[in-house]
């Protein structure tokens, strides 16, 4: 239970970076003035969320984890930034799928009014407390089903609804279509257009871009969003400017906080002209698209905005003779190209016995192919297995730019 007595908190601060296995030792069964097993979960929360929330909990001593689970599950500060950046001149805005609230405390000063609709009683009181503990007046929690909440809601009564459905079932596995998460969003979808100007939907990043178009008719944009490491999330936006071909922005954000924008159209893609293809050679770059790109699915506008070429149709690598500064990606030297033959996988280990292995269109993986090669994850290089046009094998030895 959410708590406001400061002895709660002045007692996690002091106890901060003791030993929490000590602590819950040295403290089972033990009755006091506060509940130690809730404190001592405080302090191993914040360790474990400490960069994800580092903002939010800078902004308040007193932020209150429920259990380790809402923490987990909740969206970082970073990503809810970028949340807060979809919402212009809005007036009342209901986030239907609350949570830990961090998404509503990045939103709150964008708007008038905050609807956090979160159906767990635990996590509704914890969010209450948190508002108040980082002193946000305008955020309103109702414990409830956003379904029957947004049935009952009066027509054009927001002017954003955000909702992240649940990608677990009933059993806890982890699921991935939007029909099998909860609520069910399609089914949803009506009464949302109905309540709301504009509707952002946040998806797992393992959804089909042209599923999600084809599910959720109406959809303006779809932003393939991430950072320079990892596709963090899929979001679609909805409202009355969506044309027939929504726009796709791949965003990623960087380490300093900077995003980078890649926009296109499917048609923009289906329109652009065909890479040219070949085997890349040593003293050339290769050109790795950020996760979110990747992830995008645009290697023709890639190759002709960056005048690039590819090994193969399939082979999702990018590359040039000419360096590219301002591309949307990790840059490799090629120190070498090899022929992926008997001979060369017997010897590579005694040339490069420690290196890091990826592959693209290999038909085995990583893992198999480093097994193979005898070789040990790690180091400064970087061995790329890929196939180019008629289906030959390559190891390209590649030093990062």
């Amino acid at each position: 239970m959410a708590t406001d007595d400061n002895r709660f908190y002045d007692w996690v601060d002091a106890h901060s970076a003791d030993d929490t296995s000590k602590l819950r030792f040295k403290y089972a069964g033990k009755t006091g003035d506060i509940d130690y097993t809730d404190a001592i979960l405080q302090i191993d929360c914040r360790r474990k969320y400490a960069e994800k929330l580092s903002s939010t909990l800078t902004r308040a001593k007193q932020f209150y984890f429920p259990d380790t689970l809402s923490g987990e599950q909740s969206t970082s500060d970073l990503l809810a930034v970028f949340h807060a950046s979809l919402v212009t001149d809005a007036t009342v805005i209901a986030d239907l799928t609350a949570g830990l609230g961090i998404d509503c405390m990045h939103l709150a000063p964008k708007a008038k009014e905050i609807i956090a609709v979160e159906r767990q009683e635990k996590l509704a009181e914890a969010l209450r407390h948190n508002a108040a503990a980082i002193g946000i007046a305008n955020i309103k929690v109702i414990c409830d089903d956003c379904r029957e909440f947004i049935r009952i809601s009066a027509d054009g009564c927001f002017s954003h609804v955000f909702i992240d459905p649940a990608r677990r079932d009933d059993s806890g596995h982890r699921v991935f279509a939007l029909s099998q998460c909860t609520p069910d969003v399609i089914a949803m979808l009506p009464d949302l257009k109905r309540v709301a100007a504009t509707i952002i939907v946040k998806m797992s990043p393992m959804l089909d871009i042209s599923a999600v178009a084809s599910d959720l008719p109406g959809i303006s944009k779809i932003i393939s969003l991430g950072t320079t490491t990892e596709c963090k999330e899929l979001i679609a936006v909805i409202n009355t400017d969506a044309g027939l071909f929504p726009i796709i922005d791949a965003v990623t954000i960087r380490n300093d906080g900077s995003e980078n924008h890649f926009v296109f159209t499917r048609k923009d893609e289906a329109e652009a002209p065909s890479p040219v293809y070949g085997l890349p050679s040593a003293g050339e770059y290769i050109y790795d698209p950020w996760p979110s790109l990747m992830k995008a699915g645009a290697p023709k506008l890639i190759c002709n905005r960056y005048a690039l070429k590819k090994p193969a149709p399939n082979t999702m690598v990018f590359y040039s003779g000419e360096k590219h500064d301002d591309f949307p990606g990790t840059v490799y030297g090629i120190a070498d190209v090899i022929a992926y033959e008997s001979k060369n996988i017997k010897r590579l280990k005694k040339t490069y016995p420690v290196i890091s292995v990826a592959t693209r269109n290999f038909d085995i993986s990583a893992d198999a192919l480093r097994a193979k090669l005898g070789v040990k994850e790690g180091g400064g290089l970087r061995l790329l297995g890929i196939s180019d046009d008629h289906h030959r094998k390559y190891m390209l030895i590649l030093k990062r730019i």
